[in-house]
């Protein structure tokens, strides 16, 4: 789950107003809703089931038209609070020409790390196919961090398209002028991106295993002081356990000691 952006606003005072305000915007959707006559009815039929019952726990992965670009590897994820364009996507998309707004806030959810988007960009998004298809002008945090998908969809893109996920027939529906359109999965890299995430994972946990420890030094002082590491900072010295005596080789010779 990613969280954080500009989704409730900048600031924390940002936030509370929308959460003062939910409860007059609810009752105004809940009444437009209500007056909604013309509205299609979204529904998931039985034999609509791409896959046998139980078959799989894949992700819903789909691909979308992002600014005239056909972009696979989509990952919809609904508790996200934000709409995520990876930045090896971004860039090999092009989109240079079009200005970045900055953002302000941070995200939250990549791998417990806080990640500061390099800005926010906006773009039209095309869903479905044929006289059902829809097209939505939306913004997208622009992240710089390794991923196996090129886009993250989250509440935000849901919600403008008014969509609803089905996991078991593993598609999304949404209401278009010419009735109900949809977006089927893509099984082949829904599996790809998991193979891939696991490979990943596996070998970030061995690079974190294979690291050696920190060495400690025990200075005059008593104080215990971490060495620096090989090839950074001042050279390893090897120290010695305690103080060392000379030895005379040959009696009244102080040259040759050891």
């Amino acid at each position: 789950m990613i969280a954080g952006g500009p989704i409730r606003g900048y600031s924390h005072h940002a936030r509370k107003a929308k959460v003062r305000k939910a409860h007059d915007v609810l009752i105004k959707e809940v009444l437009d809703v209500e007056t909604m006559e013309d509205a299609p009815l979204i529904q998931f039929g039985r034999a609509e089931c791409s896959r046998p019952k139980n078959s799989h726990n894949d992700a819903l992965v789909i691909m979308v038209l992002l600014a005239n670009y056909e972009v696979g590897r989509v990952f919809i994820d609904s508790e996200s609070s934000g709409d995520i364009l990876f930045g090896e996507a971004y860039s090999q998309m092009k989109l240079g020409d079009i200005p970045l707004e900055n953002v302000n806030t941070s995200l939250y959810g990549f791998a417990e790390e806080v990640v500061h988007p390099r800005g926010m960009i906006s773009l039209s998004l095309g869903l479905g196919i044929g006289q059902t298809q829809r097209t939505c002008m939306l913004k997208f945090l622009v992240v710089d961090v390794p991923s196996t998908y090129n886009i993250i969809f989250g509440r935000p893109t849901l919600n403008a398209f008014q969509a609803i996920i089905s996991m078991c027939h593993m598609k999304i529906k949404f209401p278009s002028l010419e009735g109900v359109g949809e977006v089927q999965e893509d099984p082949l890299q829904s599996c790809k991106c998991y193979i891939e995430a696991v490979r990943k994972g596996q070998k970030r946990s061995t690079d974190e295993a294979l690291k050696e420890p920190p060495s400690y030094k025990r200075r005059k002082d008593g104080e215990v002081e971490e060495e620096p590491e090989a090839g950074r900072g001042t050279p390893h010295k090897v120290l010695p356990a305690e103080e060392l005596l000379n030895i005379e080789l040959i009696p009244r010779d102080s040259e040759k000691t050891t």
